[in-house]
């Protein structure tokens, strides 16, 4: 027990190690993109940091496979330079036996990862986009879904709109039954429009059987309202836009995914994306195990038996394999050309297996 504790303790400090300098460098990279990004706007060297570091969750966490993987290296190329690992096998403790505390470790850093990692990224996802659209375009948009339909806001160069729908159309092209809120930039409203349906075509909404009531300058809006079998109002946003926030499951924090599944179903919009995000990251903790293994299966030698460094580059190649090859599966999910469950739970679970197969192979032959 206390060997299975100073194994666990020493991976923990190498997936520390490991997680603080990819953080950092993430850090620099995300600080020089800013920059370019806000080349043309006036904005202050604060704001950009601020917007560097909300990038940096999001993107330490698409590698954070990677980062397994690097920190197993690390821990048992060091136990193996110390022959710490040729002690514990003399001593009667097999090489699996030994990988049983790190396994554990790596799983409970995938849980969490699942549990508290993913909701503060997708925190720090939401915040980055409306202030990137705000510091870019000097106006605001939300986007959200909630049991009484979608809800977007956009801003005008008159002040500010306001639209909810009902339900929209399977990829989000059409919205039905919609209203439209417009406000001065003083925030006073001014008119109110309900429609059947509304599209975005060349830069417009075009609404369909719609009814306009003005809410500036008219004593009776019942009376001064207007019905329209078309009309058109100019937007900023984009038909790729609406379908890009309502699509970015990324943003979304697996706590609350089995809720807003469902209410994208009751929207009209197809949930399968994030259906099998939720499915990608509930397997993410046996991702992890199976870089871990991918690491050590390699790595567990002593240094003087030699192609130390062929062996490491070999367990890279691999791992970087097994990485695009799950990424590869959930675009694969996504798209419907594999099951939701099999995209998910299929590569790890496989790689796991072939793993201890060759671990259990080199252990006993």
């Amino acid at each position: 027990m206390r060997l299975d504790l100073y194994f666990a303790r020493r991976y923990i400090r190498a997936l520390l190690m490991v997680l603080g300098v990819f953080a950092g460098l993430i850090a620099m990279v995300e600080s020089l993109d800013q920059i370019r990004n806000f080349s043309g706007v006036d904005i202050s060297g604060t704001a950009i940091l601020g917007m560097a570091l909300l990038r940096v969750p999001t993107t330490l966490y698409e590698i954070l496979p990677i980062v397994v993987m690097i920190a197993t290296l690390t821990l048992f190329l060091g136990l193996a330079r110390s022959s710490e690992l040729v002690v514990a096998r003399a001593s009667g403790r097999g090489a699996m036996r030994s990988l049983v505390p790190i396994a554990i470790v790596a799983f409970i850093f995938g849980l969490f990862s699942v549990a508290v990692l993913n909701p503060f990224t997708a925190a720090t996802e939401r915040a980055y986009e409306p202030r990137e659209t705000l510091y870019l375009q000097g106006e605001r948009q939300v986007f959200s879904v909630s049991d009484e339909g979608l809800w977007l806001r956009e801003g005008t160069g008159s002040g500010q709109m306001v639209i909810r729908a009902t339900r929209s159309n399977l990829d989000g092209s059409i919205l039905y039954d919609v209203s439209f809120l417009g406000f001065t930039t003083e925030g006073l409203p001014m008119f109110r429009i309900e429609a059947r349906d509304a599209r975005i075509e060349d830069g417009q909404w075009v609404l369909t059987e719609a009814k306009r009531w003005p809410l500036q300058g008219a004593a009776n809006p019942e009376a001064a309202a207007t019905s329209h079998a078309r009309l058109t109002l100019p937007t900023s946003l984009s038909l790729e836009e609406i379908r890009d926030r309502f699509g970015s499951a990324e943003a979304v924090s697996i706590w609350d995914m089995s809720a807003y599944i469902r209410k994208l179903e009751d929207a009209g919009f197809s949930a399968r994306s994030y259906k099998m995000w939720l499915q990608s990251e509930l397997a993410l903790p046996f991702a992890f195990v199976a870089m871990m293994l991918i690491a050590a299966g390699f790595t567990m030698r002593h240094t003087r038996l030699g192609r130390t460094s062929t062996l490491v580059v070999t367990a890279i190649i691999l791992a970087f394999g097994f990485y695009f090859l799950r990424s590869f599966a959930i675009v694969m999910g996504q798209n419907g050309l594999l099951p939701i469950t099999l995209a998910a739970w299929g590569p790890p679970l496989a790689v796991i297996l072939a793993t201890l197969a060759l671990l259990l192979h080199l252990e006993d032959g």
